[in-house]
């Protein structure tokens, strides 16, 4: 099946209980065990095996084409589980050396205290990577977050393998609509669902696929830390996970077309969009990603002042830190998204105090451009 056709099928019980075409919210966490259960798989809530949370995870397999899947409490709560499964007391961690601010924050200020030892490596330059004898895993983002790098992909996933360690990437500005990384190769993908999975700004949650070896590893690290993910906020995913095609082509176009215009104004100093040709990632971008997502980054040339003035003049997008809902958000990751970041760290990648975030909705887009154009007037 395509994508869309999975998006909508994928991971269905037909027929669903009692005949229902959506599959219902069982929010009852006491169910009778059987006779000889494991302690994984006895159908309790907080280890991830009641019938809401079992078929969220096969419709999640499925649209990211892996083996398997499991949903948490937050796109935090993914990545920290699948750090704690992986790594012991002594291992080695390479990561990327731009990341989203909390898993910046959650490696740099814990992998000591946690007995783990990291590096950080550039994902534009494979001939600078290397492991030690105690690495254990290497972990990338699709698309970086806020300057919109794609990282070598193909590259990282033959140099794990190579090398004997996991493979683990950040899907969350891609989805799984514009790559499908277990697809690629990778051994672990995740995703902060509270982005595009869900896409309406109204639950918080994570995910994690790849092979079922690995995320039944995961699942009960999982079960251990007590991250599981409410049946309510299961079903509004999962009912969500329906239009995620629909809703990411309308966004990656829409992106298209706002870094463009940006592009040519003369008060703005930069645009980071890999969808545009002068993007130092375009080449490679176009060869991996089926769309280049929804979210781009700019920076005007009168500064942190032109910014703000910027901001208070858009009447469309609402000045908030998150991202990939349905309607265009606007933000300084200086001040939100990267402000646990030290200002020597976020100046060292390129963090800019002036630099602008924007998550591009399903809006029309000739709104949308002219929303910019009225305040860029202003600036």
């Amino acid at each position: 099946m395509r994508f869309d056709t999975l998006a909508v099928h994928g991971g269905e019980r037909v027929p669903g209980p009692s005949g229902s075409v959506v599959f219902p919210i069982f929010q009852g966490t006491v169910f009778t065990s059987e006779p000889g259960e494991s302690y994984h798989d006895i159908k309790y809530h907080r280890l991830n095996s009641t019938p809401t949370q079992t078929y969220l995870h096969d419709k999640l397999a499925a649209l990211e084409g892996a083996e398997a899947a499991v949903a948490t409490s937050s796109g935090m709560a993914a990545v920290t589980t699948i750090l704690h499964t992986l790594l012991g007391k002594g291992d080695h961690l390479l990561v990327s050396d731009v990341l989203y601010g909390g898993t910046h924050d959650f490696v740099t200020a814990h992998a000591e205290r946690l007995g783990w030892e990291y590096s950080t490596i550039d994902p534009q330059d494979p001939s600078s990577w290397a492991v030690r004898d105690n690495t254990r895993a290497v972990l990338v983002e699709t698309i970086t977050n806020p300057l919109m790098r794609v990282a070598r992909l193909r590259e990282v996933v033959e140099f794990a393998r190579s090398n004997g360690i996991v493979s683990v990437v950040d899907n969350t500005f891609a989805s799984p609509v514009n790559f499908r990384p277990a697809v690629a190769g990778f051994d672990l993908v995740f995703n902060s669902a509270t982005k595009y999975l869900n896409g309406h700004s109204d639950l918080v949650a994570g995910s994690v696929a790849g092979s079922s070896a690995l995320v039944e590893q995961v699942r009960h690290t999982l079960n251990l830390y007590g991250g599981s993910l409410d049946p309510h906020a299961g079903f509004l995913l999962a009912r969500s996970l329906k239009t995620l095609g629909v809703r990411v082509r309308q966004q990656n176009s829409n992106a298209l077309a706002v870094a463009a215009f940006l592009a040519s104004s003369p008060k703005i100093a930069a645009v980071n969009y890999a969808g545009l040709p002068d993007h130092p990632d375009h080449g490679h971008a176009r060869d991996l990603l089926a769309g280049y997502g929804g979210m781009l980054s700019f920076r005007l040339t009168g500064g942190v002042e032109a910014a703000e003035t910027l901001l208070a003049a858009l009447t469309l997008p609402a000045v908030a830190p998150s991202l990939g809902g349905v309607e265009t958000l606007i933000t300084r990751p200086a001040v939100t998204s990267h402000a646990g970041m030290s200002a020597e760290d976020r100046a060292a990648v390129g963090i800019t105090d002036d630099l602008i975030r924007l998550s591009v909705g399903i809006e029309d887009a000739g709104d949308l451009l002219a929303d910019f154009a009225q305040a860029l007037d202003k600036v």
